[in-house]
């Protein structure tokens, strides 16, 4: 890893941001800004140690989110004569902030390695007035009771009784409750002389509480997402306050539009400057007003600004497909792209309009000015690996014999590669990886040849060849759960970008049309500390500044997706944003149509007010509205996802193309239509 350093204006800008949160205790404010957060994360997360973000620091636990840590401290109302317990010690970084404001802090934690690390750092910082023991949290300390206030850092399916009965009378308990260890609200509970009072604070996700009063290990595992799937934050805290100030702010920062044809796009091209790579999201993948908007943008960026290159978060080869016809090629193929699951995210009227553009841009550029259609996904495993025949047929049938033999290692999988990858790794079938990479080098070591007699068809087959060896991969992968296979796919997709970029030459230009989950900075979402990466981390990181990063997003409307996976393509509603999200700040804003800068903003506060992690909504190609706050709401830091944000507030699903059954259909369009 990169030398690290330290934000040593980190515990200023956190105060500060919190500060304009809604945390207004002095005391409280100052001890956040006096305990030493780096100290209490993992070396390498040590940078983003004095952003307002939880951090993993092992046994699927967190240091805690200091706004949450606040709040809760907040709502405990503390004294410096406050006797505390908490459950949940984690790190140690909340037992240390609350024993700035109070009088005795004492600790359970579950996991005896962590408890160890933490009481081991809080000695070495001198916090001599905490007390850490390990045991199970939900049956609280009995030989220290009453506290005053009881803080529990993990959610339960009710107040725990025992930690009920350890209350003084006037004393509080602040806990995550909810039917679910997933659906939670954080609640107060108040000891009074008859009885207790219960306040909800508001929504909230925390880890689950596990022992004897609270989950069983069994319960919360089954709550967990798939491996495969970027897993949610541990916790969310609940969204900052919106009031009218924020919403006033967006107006005054938003550049509003009324129509679609009447995006002030001059403002973006002003700011995407000299980037050499330009990355457009959609916080779905079936909604017409952002695929019209990319287009539309694109379209701007290749006629005045001399983007050559379009690549999507689609198939190599069905891109192919696509780049030929644009350049007046008719192959003669007998496919029809983009027919895969989900056939609507690229096989579209609003994909073919664009196409139809491109082609006759092309059709009147001169050769060095034509503009490439690529794909840079890894799905298509089996046509490529018929891509790569194909070439090898007419140009070196010896090679094209030895390289049939060695892809018959994966043949048998041909419908369904994923079943390739579970048996590969469950042993019931070899790993064809060796010969994958085997007709790559074979590729490789004759590409001055082809290269000087092929040009473009021996990129186009090496970089098919390439992607076998990545499918190969991904599909073992994906097996063994992680955050590997989501990690090489996006690798993948970058590396594929810059083949294209040193293809073209120096100088080129490229725009990249993926979701917003890939064009974001996984650094500033709850991706980067799980150590997972995106293509717009990854170009960033390559290319610094001239890397620029544009997101879209909705409140409601309709969206094209399906309800599981493999099913069909449904004309859904999608719902309101949730309170406290980015979408119901921008919603509240009642500007249906608007640009947001956030590098170069119009208003500078603007980055400030926004920065705050809050709940941010992704629809792919998965829709299901009725657990949505589980399935498509995550934490993030939109100032730092994006460099620009693209807001429409009502949106339309995206308009499918059918699929073709009958090879007879001629192929006048790129589609087959």
């Amino acid at each position: 890893m990169a030398a690290q350093t330290i934000d040593r204006d980190g515990p200023r800008a956190l105060v500060d941001l919190l500060a304009r949160r809604g945390i207004d205790d002095p005391r409280l404010l100052a001890a956040l800004a006096a305990v030493p957060r780096d100290r209490f994360v993992p070396p390498d997360l040590r940078p983003l140690a004095w952003r307002d973000m939880p951090l993993p620091i092992g046994q699927e636990q967190t240091i805690s989110q200091p706004y949450i840590v606040a709040l809760m401290a907040l709502a405990a109302g503390l004294t410096a004569e406050s006797k505390v317990l908490e459950v949940g010690t984690g790190s140690g970084y909340a037992a240390a902030i609350i024993s700035r404001v109070a009088g005795e802090v004492f600790t359970i934690e579950r996991h005896p390695s962590l408890a160890r690390t933490a009481e081991e750092r809080l000695g070495e910082l001198g916090y001599d007035n905490i007390h850490v023991r390990v045991g199970d949290g939900t049956l609280g300390w009995v030989e220290e009771a009453p506290f005053d206030a009881i803080l529990v850092a993990a959610g339960g399916p009710a107040v725990p009784p025992s930690l009920r009965d350890q209350l003084a009378v006037g004393g509080r308990v602040i806990i995550p409750v909810g039917s679910t260890p997933r659906d939670q609200h954080l609640v107060r509970w108040t000891r009074l002389d008859g009885g207790f009072r219960e306040e909800d604070l508001g929504e909230v996700r925390f880890v689950p509480l596990i022992g004897q009063e609270g989950w069983e290990e069994e319960e919360s595992e089954a709550v967990r997402p798939p491996p495969v799937v970027p897993a949610p934050w541990p916790f969310e805290a609940p969204g900052p306050r919106v009031g009218s100030a924020t919403t006033a702010l967006v107006r005054e920062a938003a550049e509003p539009f009324d129509t679609l044809d009447a995006v002030p796009w001059g403002s973006l091209a002003e700011r995407i400057g000299d980037a050499r790579v330009v990355l457009v999201g959609e916080s779905t993948h079936g909604t017409h007003e952002f695929y019209r908007l990319r287009a539309d943008l694109t379209r701007r960026l290749v006629q005045d600004h001399g983007f050559r290159i379009v690549a999507i978060e689609g198939d190599w080869p069905d891109a192919a497909r696509i780049h030929r016809w644009t350049r007046g090629e008719n192959p003669g193929e007998d496919w029809r792209p983009f027919t895969r699951f989900p056939t609507w995210m690229w096989r579209n009227r609003e994909t073919e309009a664009f196409a139809e553009w491109l082609r006759e841009w092309n059709a009147a550029a001169a050769p060095e000015d034509r503009v490439g259609f690529h794909g840079l996904d890894l799905y298509s495993m089996h046509r490529s690996i018929e891509a790569v025949l194909d070439y090898l047929d007419e140009r070196d049938p010896e090679v094209a014999a030895v390289a049939r033999l060695r892809y018959g290692c994966l043949t048998p999988w041909e419908t369904d590669p994923a079943l390739y990858g579970r048996a590969a790794v469950t042993g019931r079938y070899r790993s064809c990886e060796g010969e994958a990479v085997a007709i790559l080098t074979e590729l490789l070591d004759r590409r001055m040849g082809f290269m000087e007699r092929d040009g473009e068809p021996f990129l186009d087959a090496l970089q098919n060849a390439r992607l076998v060896v990545d499918a190969e991969r991904y599909y073992r992968i994906m097996y063994r759960g992680g955050h590997d296979s989501w990690n090489l796919r996006d690798r993948h997709m970058y590396a594929t970008l810059k083949t294209l970029l040193g293809w073209r030459g120096e100088g080129t230009r490229a725009v990249v049309w993926a979701h917003n989950s890939h064009v974001q900075d996984a650094a500033a979402t709850e991706m980067g500390p799980q150590g997972q990466v995106t293509l717009g981390a990854l170009a960033r990181e390559d290319l610094g500044t001239r890397a620029y990063r544009v997101g879209q997003g909705t409140d409601h409307g309709t969206v094209a997706a399906a309800t599981e996976w493999g099913g069909p393509m449904e004309r859904k509603d999608v719902r309101p944003s949730r309170p406290g999200s980015y979408g119901a700040i921008f919603h509240g804003a009642e500007v249906p149509a608007f640009l947001l800068h956030l590098r170069d903003p119009v208003r500078e506060e603007i980055v400030g007010e926004l920065e705050a992690p809050r709940l941010h909504r992704a629809i792919g190609v998965i829709y299901r509205p009725e657990t949505e706050l589980r399935s498509h709401y995550f934490q993030a830091s939109l100032p730092h996802q994006f460099d620009s944000w693209i807001w429409t507030d009502r949106t339309e699903a995206l308009h499918a193309l059918p699929v073709p059954t009958d090879p007879g259909v001629p192929e006048t369009y790129p589609f087959g239509l």
